[in-house]
């Protein structure tokens, strides 16, 4: 069964982020806040977690469309081919917040993502999220926890959401409640950015 760890947002425990750090370094899963709903993540370097993901979302984990969680823009390099200024520049205005970007994805991206050629970056505006990647060092690979099937909304409260999914996981933060509205995904890999999908972020500063 998962532990149910609180950790306030405001000034995220140090002790309580490590803790579940550790879990991710581990090999765990998380469930944890952002700045729009609850995500599920683990270590990008952990090939047994990327495959549990990818089984309790019942896809192929080479087919997934998961989001790269970073703490800042520093690390885009590893993962992600030179982008122009114009890119860098709403990338800048954009981050951290309720945005999603796809952007082309280099060499460099774990061996189970290889034949992908593009990668959703996400920089939310949460201190959670970022202190947990900070810790861990890397990017935690994330997919929101919304069954795209059910009629339900987003789930919002942690206690429910750790109702659901304790069997399932190896951490559930309590943030607080969570938003019910997801990311606004822009497609930044071609010429011109443009919106996927409209979510929370605003799309007028594309």
């Amino acid at each position: 069964m998962a532990q149910f760890i609180k950790i306030y947002p405001e000034n995220p425990n140090p002790a309580a982020v490590k803790k579940v750090v550790d879990v991710l370094k581990n090999g765990g899963l998380v469930i944890y806040p952002t700045d729009t709903v609850y995500g599920l993540g683990c270590d990008i370097t952990n090939s047994k977690a990327l495959e549990r993901i990818a089984k309790i979302k019942g896809i192929k984990l080479e087919k997934a469309n998961f989001s790269f969680i970073c703490c800042d823009l520093s690390n885009l390099s590893d993962y992600v081919k030179q982008i122009d200024t114009a890119t860098f520049k709403l990338l800048k205005r954009a981050l951290p917040g309720p945005y999603t970007f796809i952007l082309p994805g280099n060499s460099n991206l774990p061996k189970e993502f290889k034949k992908k050629t593009t990668v959703g970056i996400r920089v939310p505006d949460n201190e959670i999220a970022l202190e947990l990647v900070r810790q861990l060092g890397n990017p935690i690979v994330s997919t929101s926890i919304h069954d795209d099937d059910e009629v339900l909304e987003y789930s919002t409260d942690p206690e429910l959401i750790f109702e659901k999914w304790q069997n399932l996981v190896d951490v559930v933060i309590d943030g607080g409640y969570g938003d019910n509205t997801p990311s606004t995904i822009i497609d930044a890999s071609g010429r011109e950015p443009f919106v996927v999908r409209e979510g929370k972020g605003d799309i007028s500063i594309i």
